[in-house]
């Protein structure tokens, strides 16, 4: 577990406030509770935060448009709660930068296991400390820094990517020119088993064809193979 990881719970249910800090905090975690987006704009700004638990139904600003603006300066951890049944939700969760996502009414076990989850595919690599051998993988003009989680493109540029959609290329780089079903892509990426009618994969795989062929300039990465799931095409180097 991350020791001391600082957890912003944004949800204007004080009682749920009050039940999930009450559980993170005997599991070693410190909690602050925000109402809306104003408080929790007011916790960002005054202190470090580890990762954001944030309701999609919030008064005023919704937590759907948070995580969209929260996307443009930050890379937090995001884990939306959601209604129970909600696909759609879901879905436009992950597309504006959400890390995963929780229907309620929900475990707190299950909440905690997330946490922990995301928390450890959120690690970076500590300044100046350099990148051990095997930790660099290039593919079609980008290269992909495990330890620093980056993935930079021919020009130098750094793309960002959610944390989702980095443990989704992962994946795929660690498998090319293998097909992948939905089922396998989700055991890999996320470690969790998958759900008919979970759609979380194709969602990420549209925003890793969009940041990584953009303006469709450059060969394409990854096909879609008709009812069976998706095939990383470019050849992958490791050094």
């Amino acid at each position: 577990m991350d020791p001391e990881a600082h957890i912003l719970v944004v949800d204007d249910d004080s009682q749920v406030r009050q039940l999930i800090g009450r559980f993170l905090r005997d599991n070693g975690y410190r909690v602050t509770g925000a109402r809306d987006g104003r408080e929790m704009r007011e916790t960002l700004g005054s202190a470090s935060v580890d990762l954001i638990i944030l309701d999609l139904m919030l008064p005023g600003t919704s937590g759907l448009d948070l995580c969209r603006d929260l996307r443009t300066t930050s890379s937090v951890p995001i884990i939306m709660l959601t209604a129970k049944g909600e696909d759609t939700d879901r879905i436009v969760g992950l597309e504006v930068g959400a890390d995963d996502y929780l229907p309620k009414p929900f475990n707190p076990r299950e909440l905690l296991a997330r946490i922990r989850a995301v928390l450890r595919r959120a690690a970076t690599k500590p300044p100046g400390e350099p990148a051990p051998q095997g930790r660099l993988i290039m593919f079609g003009g980008w290269t992909l820094d495990m330890l620093r989680r980056e993935v930079t493109s021919a020009e130098g540029v750094v793309i960002d990517l959610s944390g989702g959609e980095y443990d989704v290329l992962i994946a795929l780089v660690e498998h090319p020119n293998r097909i992948l079903s939905r089922e396998q892509l989700l055991e890999l990426a996320r470690n969790r088993e998958s759900n008919a009618f979970d759609r979380s994969i194709d969602v990420q795989i549209s925003r890793l064809r969009r940041k990584l062929e953009a303006g469709g300039t450059s060969p394409p990465l990854i096909k879609t193979v008709r009812g069976a799931g998706y095939i990383f095409l470019p050849t992958v180097k490791r050094c």
